[in-house]
């Protein structure tokens, strides 16, 4: 049987029990293999369309724990990189080749499912090789896989089921809540964000005053943009047609995003040094700007667009996010022994961290995520967490903080300091805002990947959530 009437029929609602074939027996660079059953493969996310996963049964109780679903954002950047670099319960070494067990695994409260999305990410692929995708067609597939899962596992469809991703996971995860919250067999609690692009208007604006306060402007700079850029108190650094706004902008991108900051962690390294915008590997081009700040203004939207028309960048380009370093996981993933431990197709693609023909050919439909919190919300039923590190700049917690305040809702805690335990001792994991059923909460120095930066603090975070505890 071919795999697309494979997938035409499971999409069709035939159920089956779950695979043998995928389940993942032995994995190298362990040096014992887990006591916790977990599984890869392909989940079908529409005709021709193949989503890898991979998915960790919880250490105990999986039968009565919680099922998450993980989404990494970009667009166009991979949930592998959660898994081995974040929370899953091994993390890739720098070498490449071993992996440790994360003592701060989200899967020993949870059985967590890793999804490669969209089709052209990471291992994910479809038949015919097109990878042009937007918002909403995303969200739909997503929707579908989540489906297939339950086909494949359906001992976890009455599961409590959780919806988290990170970054442009702002906007996969409040869009595929909309299409699950409608589908009465599907039993979800709630949606957790991390770090996440709710609204591109709010994270610019925000992400200037974030700037200046963090020392990156300098007096001057910020004396000409309030004059420039702001009109009785309200400031417009996102689409402002002045002219000399646009001037004073275009030298504050430069700094914030072109200068060699570590736009994902302010106050740590730039990992190989100061990058600029893009740079040569060999034969290949290797760029950094995934494209979602300050979209609007000229000097980013010329970039993007003779990025996209240079004849290497139809074949011999690479999207690496900036100050970070996939090499480790790249390693790994590609070595032939762990595609054939995870069941990688041979019509997989070479694992890359972020898909640039993904990133460059995808239509950004949504600009800000009101609609779809204010839907969830006025549901009543599901909890909501907006969570951010605090030293940020790619998604930048106050922005987040800002679009949980203009979604109006009813304050149940005011803003407080949250407590986690470390060494025997208390410490502040960061500040945290409860409304009814949403709160919003920071991670004391962790930037853009919590649980890279702040494992322990972002586990006990996760535990709550999960777990409807107090923060």
């Amino acid at each position: 049987m071919g795999p697309v009437l494979l997938c035409a029929l499971l999409l069709l609602g035939l159920s089956r029990a779950a695979p043998p074939g995928h389940e993942v027996t032995f994995l190298p660079g362990l040096a014992k293999q887990p006591s916790f059953r977990h599984f890869s493969g392909y989940l079908c996310a529409g005709p021709g369309k193949h989503l890898h996963y991979w998915f960790v049964e919880a250490q105990s109780n999986p039968q009565s724990s919680p099922l998450v679903l993980w989404l990494n954002g970009g667009p166009g950047c991979s949930s592998m990189e959660g898994f081995l670099k974040e929370h899953g319960p091994f993390l890739i070494q720098p070498d490449g080749v071993t992996l440790k067990y994360n003592d701060y695994a989200w899967n020993k409260i949870a059985n967590v499912l890793y999804v490669e999305s969209p089709a052209g990410v990471g291992f994910s692929y479809s038949d015919d090789k097109k990878y042009a995708t937007n918002d909403t067609e995303v969200a739909h597939n997503n929707y579908l896989a989540l489906k297939d899962f339950l086909r494949l596992f359906p001992e976890y469809s009455k599961n409590d089921l959780f919806l988290t991703g990170e970054s442009y996971g702002g906007v996969y995860i409040p869009t595929l809540a909309e299409w699950v919250m409608q589908d009465p067999s599907l039993n979800l609690k709630g949606i957790a964000v991390g770090n996440g692009l709710s609204s591109y208007e709010i994270n610019d604006n925000s992400l200037v005053y974030f700037a200046y306060y963090h020392g990156l402007l300098g007096t001057e700079l910020w004396k000409d943009l309030q004059a420039f850029c702001c009109s009785q108190g309200k400031c417009n650094f996102h689409d402002n047609s002045n002219l000399n706004c646009t001037l004073k902008m275009e030298e504050t991108i430069q700094i914030i995003e072109e200068s060699g900051l570590n736009i994902y962690n302010l106050y740590a390294p730039c990992d190989g040094g100061v990058p600029g915008s893009m740079r040569y590997e060999g034969d290949s081009l290797i760029t950094h700007d995934l494209g979602n700040s300050f979209i609007q203004m000229p000097m980013k939207f010329s970039w993007r667009q003779n990025l996209f028309r240079m004849p290497v960048a139809r074949n011999k380009v690479r999207m690496d996010p900036p100050c970070t370093n996939s090499t480790a996981p790249r390693t790994y993933l590609n070595c032939p022994e762990v595609r054939k431990a995870l069941h990688i197709s041979p019509d997989a693609p070479e694992w890359q961290v972020c898909s640039f023909e993904v990133n460059r050919s995808y239509k950004r439909l949504y600009m800000q995520m009101n609609d779809q919190y204010l839907k969830l919300l006025g549901a009543t039923k599901y909890r909501i967490l907006v969570y951010n590190g605090d030293v940020d700049m790619a998604c930048n917690f106050l922005g987040d903080e800002w679009f949980v305040d203009s979604l109006c809702q009813k304050v149940q805690v005011a803003r407080r300091p949250w407590l986690y335990t470390e060494g025997g001792v208390n410490q502040i994991g960061g500040f945290v805002k409860e409304f009814t059923n949403i709160a919003f909460l920071t991670v004391k120095g962790a930037g853009h990947m919590v649980p890279t930066d702040r494992p322990l603090a972002a586990f006990t975070m996760f535990s709550r959530f999960i777990k409807n505890e107090p923060y």
